[in-house]
């Protein structure tokens, strides 16, 4: 009989706390009756986010061709949608339910390279583009690839988005954490990278790449041109890849901050010898489409025969869904000046970016008005990292702990906290141990996509529920 001790041991030492143990008790508590608000994770139309109906015309008429046929549709759908859906299925006859070539279907592939070359305004190639099931599979299919030994090691931010810590070790590589800078709305600090790679190398292990998420997920943060420019001569220093996750390059909301991709800033260094994986999904953004899987995975600066080892690794998988092929397709070749459909696809489109700033300005102010909680505003991505302060702890000495016992301790704190939040007001949100946080600090990470009402009142019962929280720890410390 198989039981837990029979399973692979790196399955069982990896942890992602964004799915974790509070939000299976929030599971329990909807069932037994009490209204929850998830705010554990960035999921947008579990929050009422209306889909793009640009996005879901088209899928609808391939998912069911039938409808081109039908008179009625010419009434329901905009010229432009249906014209579409018809050269869609001219260029891949075979439809939505058969496979695809294993990197994608060409003429999405040679989409996403044209967006890439719009963007960035510099050469882009299709043949170093992987369709993938979101963001998540490409970010696993390059962690694999590099995992050259056990002793590889890739450095991820602190806080960081544990799919990172997850997949390490569940492939069986080493993390190799750097902080990043809260006092310095959360950018990279050159000292603290060159820090943590000279103590990874000192216990034995090879670094070999680095992570960067920016827009930031859990801080909200949106890297400088400078910031991103010195973490590119580090890596190039250090001989690394780099890994940009750039899933939430469409969500900034602070005009003083402008996204800048890795693949632009590296070719505007003509930094040619670094290795670059960019990521980008369709569940973010303001398109919101998570149940689709859609994302890419652009790959620069590699050769062919490496490039023929990722082709193979996608192969081992067939392709990715190719729904989400198609929904990656409508976001990086969205209607244009002149389609019918083009005036509602801004509409649509404007609002939930407007919503999403101004609910970060509500979620923002709100939290810095409660004494014992601070925020860096929110520049981007779909988050918040608050920083919350409880009362010392009666007869308990954090100094005199080493770390291991000091991170349970800390973990523990925050922990308790949260369920605490959770069972007290049926808000849901995510320990910052969950992420990683600096030794000494407390945080938590909310999403600001629930609605302005909600919002609202979420501040007002975090205001009451820390106050009394706060209140009940000092009696007893």
């Amino acid at each position: 009989m198989i039981t837990k001790r029979s399973l692979n041991e790196n399955l069982l030492q990896a942890q992602y706390a964004v799915r974790g143990p509070i939000v299976t008790r929030a599971q329990q508590l909807e069932e037994q009756g009490q209204k929850i608000i998830y705010c554990n994770i960035g999921n947008p139309q579990a929050f009422n986010q209306r889909p793009l109906s640009y996005l879901r015309q088209t899928l609808s008429l391939l998912e069911y061709p039938e409808l081109l046929r039908s008179p009625a549709t010419m009434k329901l759908y905009p010229r432009d949608i249906i014209e579409r859906a018809k050269i869609i299925l001219a260029r891949h006859p075979d439809g939505i339910g058969a496979y695809t070539q294993s990197t994608g279907i060409p003429f999405i592939r040679e989409a996403v390279a044209e967006f890439i070359r719009k963007r960035d305004e510099i050469p882009a190639n299709k043949d170093r583009i992987i369709l993938t099931d979101g963001a998540s599979k490409g970010v696993q299919a390059v962690l694999l690839a590099l995992l050259q030994s056990p002793n590889a090691g890739f450095m991820i931010p602190v806080p960081q988005y544990p799919l990172y810590s997850a997949s390490i070790t569940l492939f069986g590589g080493k993390e190799i954490r750097y902080y990043v800078d809260e006092e310095s709305s959360w950018q990279l600090n050159e000292e603290i990278l060159t820090q943590s790679i000279n103590k990874a190398r000192s216990e034995g292990v090879r670094p070999v790449a680095i992570v960067v998420i920016n827009p930031g997920n859990p801080t909200g943060s949106v890297l400088t041109n400078d910031n991103i420019r010195m973490i590119i001569g580090f890596a190039e220093k250090h001989h690394l890849s780099i890994l940009a996750d750039e899933v939430y390059q469409e969500n900034i909301y602070d005009k003083n901050r402008k996204f800048l991709s890795f693949a632009k800033a590296m070719h505007d260094l003509k930094a040619a010898e670094i290795p670059l994986f960019s990521l980008h999904s369709v569940s973010k953004g303001f398109l919101g489409e998570c149940g689709h899987r859609g994302g890419y995975l652009e790959l620069r600066n590699i050769s062919d025969e490496v490039m023929s080892e990722f082709v193979k690794l996608q192969s081992i998988n067939l392709c990715s869904n190719v729904a989400g092929q198609i929904a990656v397709y409508l976001m990086v070749s969205p209607p244009t000046p002149g389609d019918e459909s083009y005036e509602t696809y801004i509409g649509e489109r404007d609002a939930i970016l407007s919503s999403l700033k101004s609910k970060t300005e509500i979620l923002g102010s709100g939290i810095n008005q409660i004494e014992g909680m601070s925020l860096n505003m929110p520049q981007g991505a779909l988050y918040a990292f608050v920083r919350f302060r409880l009362p010392p702890e009666k007869d308990i000495d954090v100094a005199t702990m080493n770390p291991e016992e000091r991170l349970a301790y800390e973990s523990k704190r925050d922990f308790d906290y949260c369920l605490a939040l959770l069972e007290e007001t049926g808000i849901c949100v995510v320990p910052g141990s969950g992420f990683g946080q600096l030794p000494g600090t407390l945080h938590f990470r909310i999403t600001f996509l629930p609605s302005h009402d909600e919002i609202g009142q979420l501040v007002v019962k975090l205001k009451e529920f820390h106050e009394n929280y706060i209140r009940a720890e000092s009696v007893t410390s």
